[in-house]
């Protein structure tokens, strides 16, 4: 399943480049994560709780920076997770992309490619692309608010 997003937000890219390569960091900033904690310099093992219609997930996993390249202002990096409890996985690939809009106006691209597997992929694409969009929309919310205090 495929979802690209794009937000506009109110700081120059830099230093939404440094935040966002800050991965605890980052991942305060979406909904519902529990925990990240460094495994070495590209590897974080995290937790993270999500509703999806009446299922609840509790997903352990791990994050791998696998792209960081700041000249072409792109980064990537891949997600596997499991939740013994609702015997599923949420396996995929993200990339971001900051284009400069302004010298305080950053565009980020957030593209991801994600393969859901056991009863949470059973819901269907409509119902998992509404909490995947809200997800996303939570997240740049937070990221805003955490860069410029609004």
């Amino acid at each position: 399943m495929k979802f690209s997003q794009t937000a506009q937000i109110p700081v120059a890219r830099e230093p939404l480049w440094n935040f966002l390569m800050d991965v605890p960091k980052v991942a305060k900033s979406l909904p519902g994560v529990e925990s990240v904690s460094k495994i070495d310099d590209t590897t974080y093992e995290g937790a993270l709780a999500v509703r999806v219609g009446p299922i609840k997930l509790n997903l352990q996993g791990k994050i791998i920076l696998e792209e960081q390249n700041k000249d072409a202002w792109r980064a990537a990096l891949r997600a596997e997770a499991k939740d013994r409890m609702a015997a599923g996985a949420v396996n995929g690939k993200t990339s971001m992309t900051l284009k400069e809009l302004g010298a305080n106006e950053t565009e980020l691209l957030v593209e991801t490619d994600v393969n859901i597997l056991g009863k949470i992929g059973e819901f269907g694409q409509p119902i998992i692309r509404k909490k995947a969009d809200a997800m996303l929309k939570e997240f740049v919310e937070n990221i805003k608010k955490q860069l410029t205090g609004k």
